[in-house]
């Protein structure tokens, strides 16, 4: 994973003088610190600046986040011609001169503002992070942390705001998903697992789309194939798959097969062009796998409970099938996990 990209902005000699005391407590990120010339310092580099406004642009744009020190209204007054959305928008931290208050300014959460706030003031003495995100403050569940922490994509982020202030307000918000992804969800407080949506207060955890508050998971696809089955073919299947269950190249994180299928060439060239991962299982990993699947030819000929669908379990994230297998052309097999 690359280092979190940081712009350290200042715009007089006591700020550049406290930014300099502060890069070093960021020695593991990738920092520039920007800067106005004839000032002392003692870095390696300072990047020059006549005007604020002439940088601001570049550093929204080329960073992850910006530390400023400087007062916190020039702040706001800068940057307000580029925000969009907590989705994009990159995080934004004001930090006093004397480095002990620290405030995460924009993106606390998805731009992650409020996190490396947290590890400033845990690195510098007597330091205090103000966070003013009322979910941080009562300890209760942001959704949106969670999908970022378990790499879900997030759809209909607008639907955000009703879903956390209704938890702020201690009403039940359904959550639509599969037990294995709930069980891992930190805070329980205030939701409820459902099967199906019976209130607007609902979140949706699955690949598929919907008009609520989405996080998706990640998908795992199992195949088999018969012996010397083409790549023309596995994809014409795979491609048919994606379409008839609405799901996107882009979702699909990997595959996985029986191991007696590690030769062969179709799906070999198959898992190189899309750029999988492709694992292969054996005879013991398949059948000691818990769970019932259907029923398979890979039973008659090799003694295994199936290939698609427990090799889909196998290599998942959450071991939870969600699709069951799809035959196509009387020689090809796919199921679905996340």
């Amino acid at each position: 994973m690359s280092k979190l990209k940081i712009a350290i902005v200042t715009i007089n000699q006591p700020s550049l003088t406290s930014a300099c005391n502060l890069v070093p407590y960021l020695h593991d990120y990738d920092v520039d610190v920007f800067g106005k010339k004839d000032l002392e310092h003692n870095l390696d580099n300072l990047n020059l600046y006549n005007k604020l406004d002439d940088i601001m642009q570049p550093a929204w744009d080329g960073y992850d986040a910006i530390i400023a020190i400087l007062a916190m209204g020039a702040v706001v007054r800068k940057i307000a011609p580029f925000l969009k959305d907590k989705a994009t928008d990159p995080a934004v931290i004001v930090i006093n001169l004397a480095l002990d208050k620290v405030v995460p300014l924009l993106s606390g959460h998805l731009g992650g503002a409020n996190e490396l706030s947290d590890i400033i003031a845990s690195r510098i003495d007597n330091c205090v992070n103000f966070v003013s995100t009322a979910t941080d403050q009562t300890n209760t569940l942001a959704f949106e942390m969670f999908a970022k922490k378990s790499n879900l994509e997030i759809h209909n982020l607008k639907e955000l705001a009703l879903i956390s202030n209704s938890l702020l307000n201690k009403k039940e918000v359904e959550v639509l998903t599969y037990e294995s992804i709930f069980e891992t969800i930190p805070n329980k407080k205030n939701i409820k697992l459902v099967s199906e949506q019976t209130s607007e207060l609902c979140v949706n955890i699955t690949p598929f789309d919907s008009p609520l508050l989405t996080f998706k998971p990640k998908v795992f696809l199992g195949m088999g194939c018969n012996r010397d089955t083409s790549f023309e073919d596995i994809e014409k299947a795979f491609l048919s798959f994606l379409d008839t269950n609405k799901l996107k190249v882009e979702q699909i994180e990997n595959i996985a097969s029986f191991e007696a299928k590690a030769d062969e060439n179709g799906l070999l060239e198959f898992a190189k062009k899309y750029n999988f991962d492709i694992n292969f299982y054996n005879e013991k990993e398949i059948n000691t796998l818990e769970g019932e699947f259907s029923k398979s030819a890979s039973t008659k000929f090799f003694g295994l409970k199936g290939v698609a669908e427990p090799s889909s379990v196998l290599v998942s994230k959450y071991k939870e099938l969600i699709i069951p297998k799809e035959v196509y052309d009387k020689k090809i097999t796919i199921a679905a996990a996340v």
